[in-house]
């Protein structure tokens, strides 16, 4: 997704090629990408870690801020997940991924599959790579919380 990379916000782990999966929307001119990544919020330089994805306007790709379908809520939830499983062994490996094997996971849905990787398409992958970890390190209580409250949420009604 190295194309439709804004300035304010760098993946870090994306699911690229997403309108293959992107429920009723998939093969139309919908969401191209989610990205997890960094981007600088008025907090003297803080970084913090935002979501987006990436829509195609049939000229280039952008941000849809406005409204997001609730299956793509789901799906970033799922990315969301996936990375922070990720980054608690992210550690074993020198820059915190796999050059060689990019590739967190491909997860299933509606009989295609939903990629998870590194962004290696980032010039700046290594260094952005430990930014994220660092941040998702200092939120982690913020994350944590919200985390259990939506696994007794989901536990509460069968999942």
């Amino acid at each position: 997704m190295k194309e439709t990379v804004a300035p304010e916000h760098k993946p870090v782990v994306v699911a690229e090629h997403y309108e293959k999966v992107d429920g009723r929307l998939a093969s139309n001119l919908g969401a191209k990408g989610l990205s997890l990544g960094l981007t600088q919020w008025g907090d003297r330089g803080k970084v913090n870690i935002s979501a987006k994805t990436w829509e195609n306007t049939g000229e280039k790709c952008s941000m849809q801020s406005e409204e997001l379908p609730l299956h793509r809520v789901f799906d970033l939830s799922i990315l969301i997940c996936k990375s922070l499983e990720y980054f608690q062994e992210a550690y074993r490996h020198e820059h915190l991924y796999d050059p060689q094997e990019p590739v967190i996971d491909r997860i299933a849905l509606q009989g295609n599959a939903m990629t998870v990787g590194v962004c290696i398409d980032d010039e700046s992958i290594n260094e952005n790579i430990e930014l994220f970890s660092q941040a998702l390190q200092d939120n982690d209580e913020m994350n944590s919380e919200r985390l259990r409250a939506l696994a007794k949420i989901l536990k509460d009604m069968g999942y």
